[in-house]
C-alpha cells in the first residue's frame, strides 16, 4: 500500500464525522416531517377539506425521499464500526448490543411496516385510522432515537456496567440503569426538539420559495404556517431542554462545559458570559475576549451569583484521577474553539429562526395576509430552511467532541478504539468513496426534492383553488 505518510487514528475520526454529519442531516428531517404530514392528514380527518389531504400527499414525497437516503446513510455508518473501530466494537459489544437490538428489531419495525401500511391504504382506510398510521411512523422513529441515543449516553455517561477482569470489556449489569442515565433523558427531547425545528422549517422554507416565485400561494401559505407553528414551538422546546442539558454537563462533563464557555481559569462569581474569543488552545490562555457581565450566572445557574471551574484546574483533576490507569500524557483538553464558537453558532442560529417564525406567522396572519409582499422575509425563510441542519451539527460537535479524548468517557480513549489492522491508505480510499456516494446521495435528493415542490399541488393531482382560511383557527375544524 502506497505510504502517505497518514496514520490511522485522524484518517478514521475524519471518516466517522463524515458519516454521522452526513446521516444526522436526514434523521432529525425524517422524524421533523414525520410530524409535519401526520399534524396536516389529521387536519384532514377532522375537517375534511381536500387542501390537507393535498398538503399530505405532498409534502409526504419529500419525507419520503428523506426517509429513504437516511437508512442508506445510517447502514453505511454501521459498516465503519467493524471497518476502523473494532477494538470499541469488542469493548462495548455487550452494552450496544440490547440497545440496538430493540432498535432494529421493534422501533425500526414499526416505523418502516406502518410506513407501507400507509403507503398503500389511502383509498382502503378511513381518514382518521390512516392518519394513525402515520402517526405511527412518527413514534416509532422517536423510540428508534430513544434506542440509539442510550447507547450514545453510556459513551457519554457509563452507568450499569462492569469490566471483565480477564478481557477488559464493559458487560452490562443492569439494563434499567441504562435506560434511566440521567445522560439520556437530558439529550432525548433535546435531540427531538431539534428534528421537530428542522423538519418546520423545511416545509417553511420551501414554502416560502414558492410563495416568493408566486407559485399557488394560498396553498403554500398554510403549509408555511404550520412548518412555521411547529418550528417555533421547537425552537423554544430546544432552548429549555438545551439549557436543563448544559446545566447538568456543568457537573457530570465539566471540561466539555467549561470548553464551550471557552474559560480556561476559574471565573469568579459575578461571572460574565464570553460572547467572542481569541483563544491560545497549545497555551490554554485566551487573549483576547468581549464578554457580557452576569449573564454566566444566569445562564449557568439562573442567578446573580455563582463561579465556573476553569479547563486548568479541571484538567489536573483528571490527571490526578486517572494517571495511574491512562498515564501522564493524556490530553484531557478537547478542541476549544471548535466547541466555543459551534455552541455559540447554535445559540444565535435558534434565536434566528425564532425571530423569522414570529415575522412569518405575523405576516401570514388570516386577518391581513401580506407574506406575499414581504420578498425580503419569503428569501429569508428560504435561506433558514438550511439553518437547521448547521444548527444540528454544531449540536453533534459540542457532544461529541467534547468528550475528547474520550469514545466511552473515563473508560475508553479514542486512541486505544481504532482497529489494529486497519491500513492509512485503506480508510482514506473509504473517504473518498463515501464522499463521492454522499454527495451522489445529496445531490438526488435535493434534484427530486426540487422536481416535487416545483410541481406544486398539481404534482398529486389537485387542480382545486383554495380559500384563504387558517389551518390554526377554530373555523378550520368546524364541520
Amino acid at each position: 500500500m502506497l505510504n502517505l505518510g497518514l496514520s490511522v487514528l485522524p484518517l478514521a475520526r475524519i471518516q466517522f464525522a463524515e458519516t454521522t454529519i452526513f446521516h444526522f442531516f436526514f434523521v432529525p428531517m425524517s422524524i421533523g416531517l414525520a410530524l409535519i404530514v401526520a399534524i396536516m392528514e389529521t387536519f384532514y380527518a377532522v375537517t375534511k377539506k381536500p387542501i390537507y389531504k393535498t398538503m399530505t400527499r405532498f409534502w409526504s414525497k419529500i419525507f419520503l425521499l428523506s426517509f429513504a437516503v437516511g437508512v442508506v446513510t445510517g447502514l453505511i455508518q454501521e459498516f465503519q464500526f467493524g471497518m476502523n473501530w473494532s477494538d470499541y466494537s469488542r469493548f462495548m459489544g455487550d452494552i450496544f448490543g440490547a440497545p440496538l437490538a430493540i432498535e432494529a428489531l421493534l422501533a425500526f419495525f414499526l416505523e418502516s411496516t406502518f410506513i407501507g401500511v400507509w403507503m398503500f391504504t389511502w383509498d382502503k382506510l378511513k381518514p382518521g385510522w390512516h392518519a394513525l398510521m402515520i402517526w405511527l411512523v412518527f413514534f416509532g422513529s422517536a423510540i428508534s432515537a430513544l434506542w440509539i441515543l442510550a447507547a450514545n449516553s453510556f459513551m457519554q455517561h457509563p452507568v450499569g456496567y462492569r469490566i471483565d477482569p480477564k478481557t477488559g470489556h464493559a458487560l452490562m449489569t443492569s439494563f434499567a440503569a441504562i435506560l434511566t442515565n440521567k445522560q439520556l433523558w437530558y439529550e432525548f427531547p433535546h435531540v427531538i426538539f431539534g428534528a421537530l425545528v428542522t423538519g418546520g422549517f423545511i416545509v417553511a422554507g420551501a414554502s416560502a420559495w414558492m410563495i416568493f416565485r408566486k407559485k399557488w400561494p394560498e396553498f403554500f401559505r398554510k403549509s408555511m404556517r404550520i412548518g412555521l407553528t411547529v418550528g417555533l414551538i421547537a425552537v423554544c422546546g430546544s432552548f429549555l431542554t438545551g439549557d436543563q442539558q448544559m446545566l447538568y454537563l456543568s457537573h457530570q462533563q465539566p471540561m466539555k462545559f467549561a470548553a464551550a464557555e471557552g474559560e480556561f481559569q476559574n471565573v469568579k462569581s459575578p461571572a460574565s458570559w464570553t460572547a467572542v474569543e481569541i483563544a491560545h488552545t497549545n497555551e490554554h490562555k485566551a487573549d483576547f475576549k468581549i464578554e457580557i457581565p452576569y449573564l454566566m450566572d444566569i445562564l449557568t445557574y439562573h442567578k446573580l451569583s455563582g463561579s465556573v471551574t476553569g479547563m486548568n484546574e479541571t484538567n489536573a483533576k483528571l490527571h490526578k484521577k486517572w494517571n495511574k490507569q491512562f498515564g501522564k500524557n493524556m490530553n484531557y483538553y478537547p478542541p476549544v474553539n471548535t466547541l466555543f464558537y459551534s455552541f455559540r453558532i447554535m445559540a444565535f442560529g435558534a434565536v434566528v429562526l425564532a425571530f423569522l417564525a414570529i415575522c412569518g406567522l405575523w405576516f401570514s396572519r388570516k386577518k391581513k395576509n401580506t407574506i406575499g409582499k414581504q420578498w425580503w422575509l419569503t428569501l429569508l425563510l428560504t435561506v433558514a430552511t438550511f439553518g437547521p441542519f448547521i444548527i444540528n451539527t454544531c449540536g453533534w460537535l459540542v457532544t461529541e467532541r467534547g468528550r475528547d479524548p474520550w469514545v466511552v468517557y473515563g473508560l475508553l480513549p479514542i486512541a486505544k478504539a481504532v482497529s489494529p489492522s486497519t491500513t492509512a491508505g485503506s480508510v482514506l480510499f473509504t473517504i473518498i468513496i463515501y464522499f463521492f456516494l454522499f454527495a451522489t446521495l445529496g445531490v438526488f435528493m435535493f434534484m427530486y426534492a426540487r422536481k416535487a415542490l416545483y410541481k406544486g399541488p398539481e404534482g398529486v393531482g389537485d387542480h382545486e383553488s383554495y380559500d384563504t382560511e387558517d389551518p390554526f383557527s377554530k373555523e378550520a375544524f368546524e364541520k
